[in-house]
């Protein structure tokens, strides 16, 4: 095996941050052919100041393009969320109940809104459905990816807004000669979840430039939570047992009377309702796995005008179609038992004129079909160039734009059905009435549509100013301007208030920002005992915003290389976090909160809550530290460790007020309204209605949170040779130390917990990888191992709870490929291959699980093929 080349040490530090399993690993050789044996320089993510090397103050995470590839993975959030910085909620093909369809990436647990994604070192548009907040993972094609990019820390001072708990960078193939086609299947070991793609990359060099271009096609079929044992049937806990149970909403109707509840049957009449027997059992209609189909199309073409200066152009469209699946539409309406309605409920002791109320799951109608159409475009131009002294430059324009509509089928109009029962002319009590042929004139489809836009004009320098005794001092500075807009319109029905859903506005609102920022690179020390070279990173980012007006962030990392084995890091800085057009302008939506205050005798009761935007919103702010050290002995050529221990602090965070909150501080046991001096009640202005017994207030986003997380990263690697074949491992792992939720002066630490909504926040997460490359041939185990956890509603207490914890859970996988002559190759792998089921714990999302969290779906097979020439 060749000893590394020159380039490759120089490398080393930079690169051993990068390496942890297969999805998450780059090998100096592949680097070096990367980067060029002239040894030019390169811009790593979180500097704008270009180097001869990867040693930079801040933990960067580095996935090529074979890793990906390796994986098996059609979409880059497959190997993303499998990082062991990631935590909290992450939407997923596994997540059917609320994910439209988007995949995201959720850095160290704070929120996919608080990680920035780039293309290319530049923002991409926000995308999704409505006025989407975050970008959407599917619309970048993973045939196009020359590698990806994560930086661990905050780096507002570098990038501005929103790269809070990191940023995803992801490098774009932009120099690729030839044509590559690839082909792959996937289905899992039941039979479903039939998954197909394709992708066609081709691209030349010319006299004075290079053009690349690719298109990629996935189709991913479904799965139902009726075809797995651990997903067949809703779980309940009941008499020290799970049973299955289900909803209250029950087929042929459930009937709450003045002194019991009643089942409906198929031949109208009524038995007393029971509690297991009787519910409805929605796992059965609901997708375990989500269907979609997915088109990328992507262009990059660089034109050399002269000598010096280059004209590049990037052009990215995609187009989702994708779908969800839930039970029938439940519903629920109130009316007086009248003679017409017919005897059937005499023999209950219900008389004519009783108030009745009445559950009714929709199962003539059909389940609820949820569909998502996204269209997503990004077109950059720009130049760049070189200047006589050395300096670089590069201005651009970046314009992206998302359209969505969102659909959901198979919801009954409840306005007219109300109507009509009230007029005499639907009688609830007779089954036939609900029959799909009587229930099409009350049947509508739900559309939304929505959209966002984005468009930046930016320019930035960058070079060496002078040559200091340490070295040379460089610096990058720049200037950008950027407009941001959304919107949503909601279905004419739902605006109205007259649907079976609460009234909705709609949205739509901007905002534009002017920016500048000043980088520098100072070397402090060189060739000294014990410090070899010592290098001070400074930033400063300055920006005006039109919602809110100006500040300012910045940053200072310290690179330590005491010998050539060892180095230590750190970094600090400040950060901060926009609010979103959604966050800003978001139409007023009406929520049903439960609350528990005197005025309602203690007891649970609905209150009226009005929730939506608040354009008085300002930016979140937050402080980063990251201190620890890189280590390469020279006594052990190819092994590397690395520690960083990270802390995010961040304050003025954007959140609901608890609605129970703000009932306590803002209403008396009377009823009256009190601590109206305040701003949290001033802005509820809240009221009760003694007469019908109505609380109704507003909760808007406020800025009154606060997050902190810390932790440990840690990560060895080792490559070597071992009877002539090439051997690499790496183990990545995160230890979380905290995840400090605070609102309204309620604190709760995460860390540890696993919850019904927000996703998982294990204290360890590990990656370990073991590959082996022969002449013609590659084989890569992986191991993905998460920690125990508590369930965060069983904390209480006296909370009685069957599974209030959760196993730790390892997944293992495995793939191999082999290598022909003439350009062919051929893969197969296996994910989580010895089916391991996804955990039971109180307190559930979804699935009787945590899609968020764990692998839904169980042993998964992939074939795939790939030709290049």
């Amino acid at each position: 095996m060749n000893r590394p080349s020159k380039l490759a040490s120089a490398i080393k530090f930079g690169l051993i941050a990068s390496v942890s399993t297969t999805a998450f690993t780059v090998s100096n050789t592949a680097f070096a052919e990367e980067v060029g044996a002239d040894v030019e320089r390169i811009a790593v993510t979180g500097s704008r100041i270009q180097r001869t090397d990867m040693e930079t103050a801040s933990p960067v995470t580095v996935i090529d393009a074979s890793a990906i590839k390796a994986s098996g993975a059609t979409s880059i959030d497959e190997v993303l969320q499998k990082m062991t910085a990631t935590g909290g909620a992450m939407t997923n093909p596994g997540v059917n109940n609320g994910s439209q369809g988007g995949a995201s990436i959720n850095l160290r647990g704070l929120g996919s809104q608080r990680t920035l994604v780039l293309v290319n070192n530049r923002r991409m548009v926000n995308s999704g459905t409505g006025a989407a907040s975050t970008v959407d993972l599917n619309t970048i094609p993973v045939s196009m990816i020359k590698r990806v990019e994560v930086l661990k820390d905050g780096a507002s001072s570098v990038y501005g807004s929103d790269a809070v708990a990191g940023v995803v960078n992801i490098i774009l193939k932009d120099d690729f000669e030839g044509l590559e086609l690839n082909v792959q299947s996937g289905i899992s070991g039941q039979g479903d979840a039939e998954e197909t793609s394709f992708d066609l990359t081709t691209g030349g060099n010319f006299d004075g430039g290079n053009v690349v271009m690719g298109i990629q096609y996935m189709k991913r079929g479904s799965a139902s939570q009726a075809d797995r044992g651990f997903s067949e049937c809703p779980l309940t806990e009941s008499g020290g047992e799970l049973v299955c149970a289900g909803s209250v909403y029950s087929e042929n109707g459930h009937l709450y009377g003045p002194d019991g509840d009643y089942q409906g049957n198929p031949d109208g009449s009524w038995d007393e309702y029971n509690h297991v027997e009787d519910a409805y059992n929605y796992s059965a209609d609901s997708f375990l796995y989500t269907p979609m189909e997915r088109l990328n199309f992507t262009a990059l073409a660089n034109f050399d005008l002269t000598d010096d200066t280059t004209l590049f152009t990037e052009t990215m469209y995609s187009k989702r179609w994708s779908e969800q699946q839930m039970a029938p539409q439940p519903i629920y309406t109130e009316f007086k038992y009248t003679e017409a309605m017919g005897d059937s409920l005499l023999e209950h002791g219900i008389n004519y004129g009783d108030d009745l109320g009445y559950a009714r799951r929709l199962t003539e109608v059909g389940p609820r079909e949820f569909s998502q159409v996204v269209d997503t475009a990004r077109v950059v131009v720009g130049l760049e160039g070189m200047l006589d002294n050395g300096w670089t430059w590069d201005t651009s324009v970046n314009y992206g734009r998302n359209d969505s509509v969102d659909r959901l089928a198979n919801l009954v109009n409840m306005g007219s059905l109300n109507k009509d029962i009230s007029e005499g002319n639907f009688n609830p009590l007779d089954q036939t009435s609900w029959s799909s042929d009587n229930m099409d004139g009350y049947t509508y489809t739900e559309q939304n549509t929505g959209g966002s836009e984005m468009f930046i004009v930016s320019g930035n320098l960058s070079g060496e100013v002078m040559e200091l005794p340490a070295g040379y001092l460089g610096f990058a500075s720049g200037i950008e301007h950027r407009k941001e807009k959304a919107w949503f319109i909601p279905d004419s029905l739902t605006a109205q208030g007259l649907a079976n859903d609460p009234k909705v506005d709609p949205t739509e609102g901007e905002y534009d920002v002017n920016e500048a920022y000043l980088e520098l690179a100072i070397p402090l020390l060189a060739d000294l005992p014990l410090a070899q070279q010592v290098d001070l990173s400074a930033a400063v980012r300055y920006f005006d915003y039109s919602t809110f007006g100006s500040d300012s962030t910045w940053k200072l990392g310290l690179t330590w290389k005491m010998t050539d084995d060892l180095m230590l890091r750190s970094v600090a800085s400040t950060a901060f976090r926009a609010p979103s057009v959604d966050e800003l302008y978001s139409g007023s939506a009406t929520s049903f909160d439960k609350i528990t205050h005197p005025v309602t005798g203690e007891k649970s009761y609905q209150a009226e809550v009005t929730r939506g935007g608040n354009e008085n919103l300002t930016p979140e702010e937050a402080e980063t530290f990251t201190v620890g050290f890189v280590y390469s002995p020279s006594y052990l050529d190819g092994f590397s460790v690395t520690a960083d221990y990270y802390d995010i602090s961040i304050t003025n965070s954007i959140a609901l007020v608890d609605s129970n909150y703000i009932a306590e501080q803002c209403m008396n046991s009377s009823g009256e309204q009190i601590n109206t001096d305040t701003a949290l009640c001033q802005s509820a202005n809240i009221t009760y209605d003694p007469l019908s017994g109505k609380i109704k207030f507003n909760n808007q986003l406020q800025n009154i949170g606060a997050e902190d997380t810390s932790g440990i990263d840690v990560n060895l690697a080792y490559t070597f040779e071992v009877l002539g074949l090439d051997w690499r491992t790496g183990l990545d792992t995160t230890i979380l130390l905290e995840n400090v939720s605070e609102i309204s002066g309620q604190s709760i630490d995460y860390a540890g917990y696993i919850t019904s909504g927000m996703g998982s926040f294990a204290k360890v997460k590990s990656n370990f990888d073991l590959g082996v490359q022969g002449a013609d041939w590659s084989a890569n185990y992986q191991a993905r191992y998460i920690s125990g956890m508590d369930s965060y509603d069983c904390q209480a207490a006296d909370a009685s709870c069957l599974a209030p914890t959760v196993g730790s859970v390892v997944y293992h996988d495995i793939s191999g490929s082999y290598y022909f002559n003439n350009g062919l190759q051929l893969s197969l792998g296996v994910n989580n291959l010895f089916d391991k089921e996804p955990p039971y714990y109180s307190g559930n999302n979804d699935a009787n699980t945590d899609p968020y969290t764990y692998d839904t779906l169980g042993r998964y097979f992939y074939l795939q093929a790939s030709f290049k020439i």
